[in-house]
């Protein structure tokens, strides 16, 4: 297991659990499956696996609920699954920390390419572009917009000489807004540069991790323009 990517999957239909286990430890993933929230937080407290996969309706501790629980003790990052695409609980997932989310019904393939995409920003195996975008981003070193400072090296933020935690999602998030600051990025372009997706997705999630980076570096840092997206206040 210590050669592979170890991935924690919270899912209570048995069906669907013990098919996407097979699935994606066919494509090399070792898989630690639960049934509930409370097995799932246990597990993941004693494995620390790399990536969790929460569906959203379990039952002991529901997925948001989990995803909340674990996002205080670590910055792992967290899919999650949802039978609707128009949930609450996609939005109200991702407020709770997650990283991004998958609808079910899902092929697997696509549940594995997210996967991938969500490694890829954390630092795992096939980083090498994000890397490279980093390594553009870092050029800069100290970057400094009012109160707030940016180490693109050091990969850490401070407000007012006083660290922010921010996960690598938020990070990578932010690091795209202070490379062109006070130009507007689309919400396509953010999907596509910082959550890697090469299609369509759902702009739910720039928006929502939008609004957490604002409360973690300031409400007016960040703002929005209407029709078009959101760019960093120089």
């Amino acid at each position: 297991m210590a050669d592979q990517t170890h991935v924690l999957f919270v899912e209570d239909d048995d069906v669907i659990r013990e098919a996407t286990q097979l699935a994606l430890e066919r494509d090399g993933f070792a898989v630690t499956a639960m049934p509930d929230g409370l097995s799932g937080l246990e597990a993941f407290r004693a494995d620390r696996p790399d990536i969790a996969l929460l569906d959203v309706m379990v039952p002991g501790l529901d997925g948001v609920s989990l995803c909340r629980r674990i996002r205080d003790e670590s910055t792992v990052p967290v899919i999650m699954l949802s039978a609707r695409a128009d949930s609450i609980d996609v939005v109200l997932g991702l407020e709770a920390g997650a990283d991004d989310y998958v609808t079910k019904p899902f092929d697997g393939a696509v549940l594995v390419a997210r996967i991938r995409a969500v490694l890829r920003r954390f630092g795992h195996a096939g980083g090498a572009d994000r890397g490279e975008e980093s390594a553009d981003a870092a050029a800069g070193g100290v970057l400094s917009f009012g109160e707030l400072e940016i180490d693109t090296e050091g990969m850490e933020v401070r407000k007012a000489g006083q660290p922010v935690a921010l996960t690598p999602t938020e990070m990578r998030l932010l690091l795209e807004f202070s490379s062109a600051p006070g130009t507007v990025l689309s919400r396509d372009k953010l999907l596509e540069r910082v959550w890697d997706y090469g299609w369509g997705g759902d702009t739910r999630v720039v928006d929502v991790h939008v609004q957490r980076l604002r409360t973690k570096i300031g409400q007016d840092r960040i703002e929005t323009v209407r029709g078009f997206g959101y760019k960093l206040k120089a």
